[in-house]
């Protein structure tokens, strides 16, 4: 497999033991890594499995303390790690840096919380089962395999990590062939952290690898990246029945209202679109702002995006695109857009410049453009008018992704956010339910399903297993040949009289 937009993994054939990873920015080779067969990947998925039994034995305090000794270790050496995200893929180093701010936040918060969330507590038994005691808890899967993208090489891939490691089980990691140097240094300083516990592991190579991986028998398979890719990885666990978690591609959204803070909105469409080389599953593709305020908005947005500066040196606001062959992508995109009727605001054909792409504001394209169907996963922006924001929000959830989306609006910021059809939402900010631990990130649609972050992230990594205890007999139990005739009809007549009100 090859790397499509976001990290998606493609089938490409490898054709050595080793690969390289290379600087986006210089061509220079940063790392050298192995291509991990099935024999390999089938290995390292069985000693996980054997250490984390006694991983899931430490319980929720054992495993806290452990994982905060990691986090200590990221925390001081975080400058470290950002330099090999830096060199694999060519964002700035603050980028990188922040990135592992929101890794250790997550960190954090999962070490935390996973016993009050996943712990064993009693549920009503009800009427029927008065004499049962009832109890529910979130057991740990096994092993989990981790499929991760190169946008975010660290933070996203963590984001099932941290949280499937809380819960207790063992990982199996693949990182993008474009970032393995970064899965090579988490996995790493895991095993200097926690030595006695090899129950995070790394794998490397192209599709093969990772194809591997789903068919090594782990209990659950936790995938980012393209929504074929996706389906393809959901194929492969199908012929097993093992679980997956899916986040694809996005087409986000940004609904400018006409009484929002335009300047405040202009901000946020210029940095979530342009951020990391728009190259964020979550940043802004499109924006539909009423008519009334359009004008004043684009000039806002026109007089911020001129001013930034793609490049490899430290003073640059981003970086290249990762991936070369998205280049092309991206550049059709753009076509399309302005032979479609288009206007280029800021940059336009002449934009793209491999590795960069400039910044490129397009305005008033055709609906079916791809610029606005498509994820375009560059730095361009597409800014269209809309009568009102409800038009606004009916032409953004005219889409087949919904994984997030941006509101602003002083009057309606939450009603029209829970309009928009989208797993996560932003209101009067952006992207900033991505920083917040407790809230689960994950979309519908062909942006995926399942959730990671927050506590429906830590219950997506365990199984859940109900228990019912006997307190005492009851003289009424339909459950048995020894009952007498009258039981069933007994039990009838209680049931239309407590619940046939």
């Amino acid at each position: 497999m090859t790397q499509t937009a976001r990290g998606s993994v493609e089938i490409a054939s490898a054709r050595s033991e080793t690969f390289q990873s290379i600087d986006p920015r210089t061509g220079e080779v940063v790392g050298e890594h192995p291509i991990h067969d099935a024999e390999t990947v089938n290995s390292r998925v069985a000693s996980t499995r054997k250490a984390q039994r006694e991983w899931a034995e430490l319980g929720f305090a054992g495993r806290k303390q452990h994982l905060d000794k990691w986090r200590k270790i990221l925390a001081k050496r975080l400058d470290e790690l950002a330099g090999v995200i830096c060199a694999e893929t060519g964002k700035p180093l603050d980028d990188a840096r922040l990135e592992l701010v929101l890794v250790l936040d997550h960190l954090h918060w999962a070490g935390a919380n996973a016993e009050k969330v996943l712990k064993r507590r009693k549920v009503s038994s009800g009427v029927l089962m008065s004499n049962q005691v009832s109890t529910v808890e979130y057991l740990p899967f096994g092993v989990v395999g981790v499929i991760g993208p190169w946008n975010y090489p660290a933070f996203t891939p963590m984001g099932s990590i941290a949280y499937a490691l809380a819960a207790g089980n063992g990982v199996v990691f693949k990182p993008s062939e474009l970032t393995p140097g970064v899965g090579e240094w988490l996995v790493r300083t895991f095993a200097e952290a926690v030595p006695e516990y090899p129950v995070f592991q790394l794998i490397t190579g192209f599709g093969e690898t990772g194809a591997a991986l789903c068919e090594s028998g782990v209990d659950k398979v936790a995938f980012t990246g393209s929504t074929a890719t996706g389906k393809r990885v959901m194929a492969s666990c199908a012929q097993s029945l093992t679980p997956v978690l899916v986040e694809c591609g996005g087409k986000d959204a940004l609904i400018v209202d006409s009484d929002a803070d335009l300047a405040a909105a202009a901000d946020a469409a210029v940095w979530g679109a342009m951020s990391n080389a728009g190259q964020t599953c979550i940043g802004v593709e499109r924006v539909y702002v009423v008519e009334a305020v359009a004008e004043r908005f684009l000039e806002m947005v026109a007089e911020r995006a001129k001013k930034l500066r793609p490049g490899a040196e430290p003073g640059a606001e981003f970086g290249p695109i990762t991936m070369a062959s998205q280049v092309d992508l991206i550049r059709e995109h753009i076509d399309d857009a302005i032979s479609g009727g288009g206007r280029a605001v800021v940059g336009g054909r002449d934009s793209v410049r491999p590795p960069f792409v400039e910044p490129v504001v397009l305005a008033d394209v055709p609906e079916d453009s791809a610029a606005v169907a498509e994820e375009t996963f560059g730095p361009t922006i597409v800014v269209q008018r809309v009568r009102d924001a409800d038009e606004g929000i009916a032409r953004a959830n005219d889409s087949r992704y919904g994984l997030g989306g941006t509101v602003f609006s002083r009057a309606r910021g939450m009603e029209l956010a829970r309009k928009l059809r989208s797993g996560m939402v932003a209101v009067n900010s952006v992207i900033s339910f991505a920083g917040v631990p407790a809230l689960p990130f994950g979309g519908v649609g062909d942006s995926g399903f399942g959730r990671i972050h927050g506590a429906d992230g830590l219950r997506e990594f365990a199984r859940t297993q109900a228990v019912t205890r006997t307190k005492f007999k009851i003289p009424l139990n339909p459950m048995s040949f020894a009952r007498p005739k009258s039981t069933v009809g007994t039990v009838v007549r209680l049931i239309r009289l407590m619940r046939g009100r």
